[in-house]
Order: C-alpha cells, then sequence, then structure tokens
C-alpha cells in the first residue's frame, strides 16, 4: 500500500475516530504512538497529529521529532496537534479563560484555499480543549476563526503544513469529512483506493503467504467477526481451516445447535465442542468483572489447545479480534492511552500453547467487517446480526455465575431479542441484551409478597462500538416485553431499561 495515512497518537479520545473517518474517504490509516513512529515513512503520503488531554506548556508534554515530515509531506495539526506547531515555532499558547468545549461556528473562512474549499463561514465545528493559540508563529497564515477562537486553522507559508483547534473526525463538525477530503485527496494526492474489495484481495494474498500449507484453527462464535473471519481464510488455505465453536455455557438460548446449524452449506470444516460445564465450574464463587474475563479466556485457550492436538499440523489459533476490542485492551498503539477493560480473544498465548496467532480483522471496525462480509457475498442475517461480547453472559450476570442464573438470563434475553425481530425493531438497533443485577426487590405476584432478581434491558445504537447512544424503543413494546419477562421467566419479578449512553457508560455494564 501506497496510499497511506499515518496519525501519530497523543492520547485523545478522538484518535480512533480520525482513523475512521479516513477510511470513509476509501484511504487506509494507520495509528502509531507519538513517540514510536514508523521508521520507513515512504509508504505514507500525508501525517496528522491527533488532540491528547496533555497541554503543549507542561514540562511532560510530548515532544515528538518531526523533521522526517514537517515540509516533507503534507502535514496537518488537530487540537493539541495544531497547538505542537504552533507552541515549537514560535508561537504563543496560552491557558483559555474558559474551558472551550463543544459546538462553534466558523467565520472569516480565507476563500480560494483548498484546505478549506466547500467550508463556509457559519460551519459547525466540534471543540475540546483547555489551551488556545493566542499568536501565531511568523510564518502562519490565518484560515478562519470562530467567536471565542480566534486562530481556529492556519497553514505555514511554504509547505503543506496546516493546524486546527477544532474537530473534524466527530459528527458535530458539519463539513470535518469534507475537510479531510481537502486536505487528503485534493493537497495529499492520496488515491481513494482502500475498499472492501481492496481489502479482501490483499488479505486473503497476505494470508496465503504467511500461512503456507500449514493448518489453522479458528474458533466460531455465531457473530459477524469470527464468521467474516473464517470465510476470508477459507478463501486463503481452504480445507486447511479447521473451524471450532465451543459452547461456553454462556450463550443465548438454544445458541450452540442453531450456530451450528447455520454453518451448514458455507464449504466450511466446523466441529461443535461442548465445554460449559468445565467453563461454569472454573466461574463458581467469582464475581469480580476482570477475574471472570481472565478465567474464560483461559479456560477459553485451554479448550482450543486440547483441539489443536486432534488436528495433526495445526500450527495457528486464527482469532476475529476487530479493532475497538484491541483499543479498549490497551493502547491502541502502545501509546498513551488508557485501558478500559480487557478482551477475552486479544493478546498473546501462554508458553505451553505452542500455536501462533493470526487475526485478519484486527485493524477493521464492525462496520468495516460488515461490507467487507458482504463483499463476500455472506448472508444479510449473519451480517446483519448484533455483536455478543466473548464471555457471553459471564458478563451480563453482575456478581457470582452459577448454573440457574444463566439460565434465567437466557430466557430474559430470549423473551427480549424475540421481541426485537417480531415488532421489526431489531435492524434498527445495533446490540441489544438483558443483565441481571445482583440485587432483589420486593414485588407483589396474586396475592403473595416476592423477592426476586431485577433484570436491565439495553439497546444502542452505533456505528462501531466506539461510542453508542441508548435506542428510544417505544413504550408499548417496553410494556409488553416488561408482562412477558416476569410472567414468563421465574425469579425476575422487576424489569428496568438502560437509557445510559457510551460515553460515559459502557456497552456492557461488565
Amino acid at each position: 500500500m501506497q496510499n497511506k495515512v499515518l496519525i501519530l497518537d497523543f492520547g485523545s479520545q478522538y484518535t480512533q475516530l480520525i482513523g475512521r473517518r479516513v477510511r470513509e474517504l476509501n484511504i487506509f490509516s494507520e495509528i502509531k504512538p507519538f513517540n514510536k513512529p514508523p521508521k520507513d515513512l515512504s509508504e505514507y503520503k500525508a501525517v496528522i497529529l491527533s488532540g491528547s488531554p496533555y497541554s503543549v506548556r507542561a514540562d511532560d508534554a510530548p515532544h515528538p521529532d518531526l523533521s522526517a515530515i514537517r515540509g516533507k509531506k503534507p502535514l496537518l495539526g488537530v487540537c493539541y496537534g495544531a497547538q505542537y506547531l504552533a507552541h515549537f515555532n514560535g508561537g504563543k499558547v496560552e491557558k483559555s479563560n474558559t474551558r472551550e468545549y463543544g459546538r462553534a461556528n466558523l467565520a472569516h473562512v480565507q476563500t480560494g484555499n483548498p484546505f478549506l474549499a466547500s467550508v463556509n463561514n457559519g460551519s459547525q465545528v466540534w471543540m475540546s480543549h483547555a489551551d488556545t493559540i493566542k499568536q501565531l508563529p511568523e510564518n502562519a497564515v490565518l484560515l478562519a476563526s470562530t467567536h471565542d477562537v480566534e486562530n481556529a486553522a492556519f497553514k505555514f507559508e511554504g509547505e503543506e503544513t496546516y493546524g486546527i483547534q477544532f474537530h473534524p473526525e466527530v459528527y458535530h463538525s458539519t463539513d470535518g469529512k469534507q475537510l479531510l477530503e481537502n486536505f487528503l485527496v485534493h493537497i495529499a494526492g492520496i488515491e481513494q483506493t482502500w475498499t472492501p474489495d481492496a481489502f479482501v484481495e490483499t488479505t486473503v494474498s497476505d494470508l496465503k503467504e504467511k500461512l503456507g500449507d500449514e493448518k489453522v484453527i479458528l474458533g466460531l462464535s455465531g457473530g459477524v467477526d469470527s464468521s467474516v473471519a473464517a470465510v476470508l481464510l477459507h478463501k486463503a488455505i481452504g480445507s486447511n481451516l479447521h473451524c471450532i465453536f465451543v459452547n461456553n455455557g454462556l450463550l443465548r438460548k438454544n445458541e450452540f445447535d442453531g450456530v451450528l446449524k447455520q454453518y451448514e452449506g458455507m464449504g466450511l470444516n466446523v466441529k461443535g465442542v461442548d465445554a460449559s460445564a468445565r467453563f461454569l465450574d472454573e466461574l463458581a464463587g467469582e464475581s469480580d468483572p476482570e477475574k471472570k474475563r481472565k478465567i474464560i479466556g483461559r479456560v477459553f485457550v485451554e479448550v482450543f489447545d486440547d483441539e489443536s492436538k486432534l488436528v495433526e499440523g495445526a500450527n495457528w489459533l486464527a482469532q476475529g479480534t476487530i479493532y475497538p476490542d484491541v483499543i479498549e485492551s490497551v493502547s491502541a498503539t502502545g501509546g498513551p492511552s488508557a485501558t478500559i477493560k480487557s478482551h477475552h480473544n486479544v493478546g498473546g498465548l501462554p508458553d505451553y500453547m505452542k500455536l501462533k496467532v493470526v487475526e485478519p480483522l484486527k485493524m477493521l471496525f464492525k462496520d468495516e467487517v460488515r461490507r467487507v462480509g458482504a463483499s463476500m457475498g455472506l448472508d444479510h442475517e449473519l451480517l446483519g446480526r448484533h455483536p455478543f461480547p466473548g464471555p457471553g453472559l459471564a458478563i451480563r450476570i453482575l456478581g457470582d455465575i452459577t448454573r440457574e442464573k444463566v439460565a434465567i438470563l437466557q430466557d430474559v434475553d430470549h423473551i427480549f431479542i424475540n421481541g426485537l425481530r417480531d415488532w421489526g425493531l431489531y435492524d434498527k438497533v445495533w446490540q441489544a441484551g438483558a443483565m441481571l443485577l445482583p440485587v432483589n426487590s420486593v414485588g407483589v405476584m396474586g396475592d403473595e409478597r416476592t423477592y426476586e432478581k431485577c433484570v436491565a434491558l439495553r439497546a444502542v445504537e452505533s456505528t462501531d462500538g466506539m461510542t453508542a447512544d441508548w435506542v428510544n424503543l417505544p413504550y408499548e413494546f417496553l410494556q409488553k416485553t416488561s408482562n412477558d419477562i416476569i410472567n414468563k421467566v421465574p425469579g425476575v419479578n422487576r424489569v428496568v431499561y438502560d437509557i445510559s449512553s457510551k460515553p460515559p457508560a459502557t456497552i456492557e455494564w461488565e
């Protein structure tokens, strides 16, 4: 790939969104930590500097050496990146009198500059910074302002180096995608050739070269990610791919048999392994969310180690890891971002397991995985299936795991998900599920007082899982679903609906 964009990550919560917006332009982007840039920059046609929680005025502020980039490749500084370009080149950055956060509108937009082509006065942008650029360097020219931020956009004379105080990557910046297109396509001259078909062609070729004639074991889940990964690998190595679907005892109701049937006719070599008792025994008595994830991850690996020994010549374990999994488990690139939670399918394998890991989707967001699957002809129903967490119902049961709790939640979830389908709401929701809460509440059923479980229903809309908002489901649907759950699921007497967004909440409760 000779049409890539390098994004240097300074730890901003929005860095991953920059990468997504670039890819929406059919241009491939890679995110690297500011302190570990690639040694070979020849493949990159442009560079973007992200925002950051740091201040450029701080002693520990990120301060990379840009000598191999500045003036040699088109460069765009966003928020902290813009302040960095100003501060360390003779400009003046000071603490803002008031925190500049939220919507603003561009004014005094310089016409005739290709960077702001089709971006007009009044265009809404999104601000998120505590410092502000008070004075530009001598060799910089002002391109646009807002009511409160004079130096909202600028350019260095004699080079294609730009800085903007706002965030073009967020949806609130209405012309943000246009601005990125201006910079990457019209200024940097990058060809828009990164498409699902191109990804499939490149990935299959790379897998053939990487795997050769060796055998690969893939853990199928029935979801979009592992299914797309399976088809990609099957295209590359054919019968050398051995798919295993593990029942960890934490799947949805009747899912084990349903998923195995779903894969019939896809040409894949699939084996079902019922290890539910093994997982549930290991989880007994454990209530800490991170420890539950670790136990599931460990047992998952152990089961696959056992199964791999039954496949002679198996040297690889394939996983359907996608970009948000990686981002939330560790910094996306080993940079300064914070860990949110661990994912059971992210990271290396224990020493005793001799399999090497291959993750063909680990640089894709969920919406990109679906587009890749569609380009390979996967069934719409499979591609439209809601994401389901790898640890399954274990992280939807708050507290310790018992077989009784799993059965209760499976019944509740079954009513909720089937109800969404029956009401024509399933495809309008990105992800939905039920949570079993670790509290009992008083209720009345008939003439008897009850003291039973409370469940929370959650349905969100999202594009990639990085951000999400709760879905305003019809009251009539929620009313019927609540009644059905309480009447049909013994042990539950109260149903609530979660109306939290991500952030600050996560999609799952653990």
